[in-house]
C-alpha cells in the first residue's frame, strides 16, 4: 500500500497538476489511514487488496469516536475514495472497496464577509506614502477588485497585469488560466506601488518579475500576505475570521447584491461547479429581505 500511495502522489503532481497543498493533504490523510491499518494488522506491510469496505467504515467510525468533525471526516473519506479510484484504474486492486461509501453530510458554512462601508474604511488604512504601505494598499485593492485567491495573488508577475485593458491574468487551481477585470482603484494602487519600486531601483531585487515583493526583494510569501490582510481587517472588523478569503467572499457577495449574474460570478471566482458559487445566494438573502421589508405593502 505504501508504494501505491507514492504512485498516487506522482499521479496528483504530474498528471492532475494538483497544487502542493492538495497533494500534501491527500497524502497525509492516506498515510494516517495506512498507519491505522498497520496498527490493526501488527504487520510492517499492508496489501492493497486486503483493504475492504468494512476496514474503511471502521476507520471512519474510529475517527468519529475520537471527536473529529464531520468536515474533517468527509475530507479523509474523499482522499481514500479518490485513491482507490486511481488504484482500480491502474489495476492495483481488483475492486474498489470505497465505491459505495459516502462521507457524512456536513452543514455548509456561510462565508464571512464585510459590508461595503467597512471595505471603504479598510482601503484608507495603509500609509500610501511609503513603499510598504503602497504595496499593502495594492494588495487589498486587488483582492477586493478581482476576488482572486491568496495563491493566485502571490503567484502574480508584473507582466500579468495589463493596465491598458484593466485586466490581470491569473493561474488558478490545476494551473487553469483566467483573465479577470481590475477596477481603476486597484490599477491606481498598483501603479503607485510600482512607481515606488522604480524610484528605489530594482538592481537589488531577487525576483524583479514578481508583482509583490518583501523588503529583501523576494516574492512576497502567502504567509506574509495573509498577515497583512489579517492585520488590516482586524482594524476595521471584530469578526473572528479575517483572512484574505474574507475579501474574496465580500467581492462575490457585493456583486450579487448589486444584481450580478451567478454564472458570471462563478467564472470570476474560478469555481468549477455552479453549486460552489450558490452558497453566496444564501448570503444575499438578507439583502433581499431588507428590500422586501422596505418595498412590500404588507411586509
Amino acid at each position: 500500500m505504501k508504494a501505491s500511495i507514492q504512485r498516487f502522489c506522482d499521479y496528483l503532481t504530474v498528471e492532475r497538476n494538483a497544487s502542493r497543498h492538495t497533494v500534501v493533504a491527500y497524502i497525509r490523510d492516506l498515510e494516517q489511514f495506512h498507519s491505522w491499518l498497520l496498527s490493526l494488522a501488527e504487520s510492517e506491510k499492508i496489501e492493497l487488496d486486503a483493504v475492504d469496505r468494512g476496514s474503511i467504515r471502521m476507520y471512519l467510525g474510529v475517527l468519529a469516536d475520537e471527536g473529529l468533525s464531520r468536515r474533517s471526516i468527509s475530507r479523509k473519506m474523499t482522499s481514500i475514495r479518490t485513491f482507490f479510484q486511481f488504484a482500480e484504474r491502474r489495476g492495483l486492486v481488483g475492486e474498489n472497496p470505497a465505491v459505495d461509501l459516502h462521507a457524512p453530510k456536513i452543514d455548509r458554512r456561510l462565508p464571512a464577509f464585510i459590508d461595503e462601508e467597512t471595505v471603504g474604511r479598510l482601503m484608507t488604512l495603509p500609509d500610501t506614502g511609503s513603499i510598504d504601505g503602497a504595496r499593502n494598499a495594492a494588495i487589498l485593492e486587488l483582492f477586493y477588485s478581482t476576488g482572486m485567491r491568496l495563491s493566485e495573488l502571490t503567484g502574480l508577475n508584473v507582466k500579468d497585469l495589463n493596465t491598458s485593458t484593466r485586466t490581470v491574468r491569473v493561474l488558478g487551481k490545476r494551473r487553469k488560466e483566467r483573465i479577470l477585470p481590475v477596477g481603476q482603484p486597484a490599477i491606481d494602487a498598483i501603479g503607485r506601488y510600482l512607481e515606488f519600486r522604480r524610484q528605489k531601483g530594482s538592481k537589488q531585487d531577487v525576483d524583479p518579475d514578481a508583482l509583490f515583493l518583501n523588503n529583501r526583494g523576494s516574492r512576497l510569501s502567502s504567509r506574509s500576505v495573509y498577515s497583512i490582510v489579517n492585520d488590516h481587517l482586524r482594524a476595521v472588523s471584530d469578526q473572528e475570521q479575517c483572512s484574505p478569503h474574507v475579501l474574496r467572499h465580500s467581492f462575490a457577495t457585493h456583486l450579487l447584491n448589486r444584481g450580478a449574474d451567478l454564472q458570471a460570478v462563478r467564472e470570476l471566482l474560478g469555481h468549477e461547479s455552479l453549486s460552489t458559487t450558490q452558497i453566496y445566494a444564501h448570503v444575499t438573502t438578507d439583502h433581499l429581505k431588507r428590500e422586501y421589508a422596505k418595498a412590500h405593502p404588507r411586509a
